[in-house]
């Protein structure tokens, strides 16, 4: 391990198990153990994420007072749970943004009076928010079960329970238009131009393209380890992207930082990707809408499901369905009915052959005649 000096609020200690652990511990703030390596640039991006208090959320006054059999008491008991405790960071603060928003108006009422016409009640309540209105209802999914194992409840009201089907196409896939409209007003040499490429043409998540670094690359390839599924990618890198790469000042290990010189948390850098995109009138665009865009332009230039996986690294079909539905519905539609040109032109060439060697075989005949 590094013995470099720790960042503030980080120390390090061996367990009972003798594994030494590295720990983040801030008045007021939950503890937050490490999974990176201090130094690394994953292990800043952590440390980022609890400064911010999205990794080491703030303690909430009273929690452990919680009266027993409520919403509070097993929300408490969820946030200590291996379950929750399991999860990313970023995942845990994406679910204690939703599960918060619920306590607000249901901590105080009791677990087990809750009923299956109330959760209806409650995501028929969310219509025009169906996405968050799903979410709910896969975090009440989970704290029911967690109540039947605490002997809080004896059923599930939330089993088979279905929400909203999907109806809308979720971010907005940017078009060739819009990139180039981004690239316009950002130029070769902006830390904005190089978060484009990077995104678009290794079509990883934002809170991939944050960790990325000059430490990562090893000849033509970039190696990408997502922080969602864990998944390593080794990616050629575009030409496109070698040129921005080139172009930018090599200030830092990771590609972008803050203004400070800082690792980008996930959350932080949308928030200032949005704002760039903004500056170029692109109000309807977002970071994530290029890990869509990359897989359109590859779906559009002919490449497999398979193919598309390894760049991306999704894990099914449908999941690569959904990020390619956006594919240029006119050139693929040009590709298919330059497909019937062809065979149209074989069956043409075939009637004029039969005609021709029928008229050649009457021709004969009359002769012989």
């Amino acid at each position: 391990m590094n013995r470099k000096r720790l960042p503030k609020y980080v120390s390090e200690f061996t367990d009972r198990h003798g594994k030494v652990r590295v720990r983040f511990r801030r008045k007021g703030q939950e503890s937050h153990y490490f999974q990176s390596v201090p130094w690394t640039p994953e292990f800043m991006q952590e440390y980022q994420a609890c400064l911010d208090r999205e990794a080491a959320p703030a303690i909430q006054p009273g929690i452990n007072r919680t009266k027993a059999g409520t919403f509070n008491a097993l929300i408490a008991s969820y946030y200590g749970s291996p379950e929750f405790k399991g999860l990313r960071p970023s995942t845990q603060t994406t679910y204690r943004g939703i599960i918060e928003r619920f306590r607000e108006k249901h901590g105080d009422k009791r677990v087990a009076a809750i009923e299956r016409k109330h959760v209806k009640a409650i995501i028929g309540g969310m219509h025009e928010t169906p996405a968050a209105a799903n979410n709910l209802l896969d975090r009440l999914k989970a704290l029911m079960t967690l109540a039947i194992d605490l002997g809080m409840r004896k059923d599930d009201p939330t089993l088979r329970m279905r929400g909203y089907g999907r109806t809308g196409e979720g971010f907005h896939t940017w078009t060739e238009e819009e990139i180039a409209a981004f690239e316009v007003r950002h130029p070769l040499g902006s830390k904005a131009r190089l978060a484009l490429a990077l995104m678009l043409y290794t079509g990883q998540r934002r809170s991939d393209a944050v960790t990325m670094g000059w430490q990562h690359v090893a000849g033509s390839r970039i190696t990408v380890k997502q922080q969602k599924t864990d998944a390593r990618l080794e990616i050629p890198m575009h030409p496109t992207l070698v040129a921005v790469m080139a172009a930018t000042p090599r200030d830092n290990m990771t590609f972008l930082s803050t203004a400070y010189g800082k690792p980008f948390t996930a959350a932080g850098f949308g928030n200032w990707f949005r704002d760039r995109c903004n500056e170029a009138g692109l109000v309807q665009c977002s970071a994530h809408g290029l890990r869509k865009a990359a897989a359109r332009r590859l779906a559009e230039a002919g490449c497999t499901n398979q193919q598309i996986k390894a760049i991306t690294g999704h894990k099914t079909d449908r999941e690569v369905s959904r990020y390619t539905a956006a594919a240029d519905q006119v050139r693929l539609a040009e590709q298919a009915m330059a497909a019937t040109y062809g065979m149209e032109a074989e069956q043409n060439l075939a009637n004029q052959t039969e005609r021709l060697d029928n008229s050649v075989s009457n021709s004969l005949k009359n002769k012989g005649a």
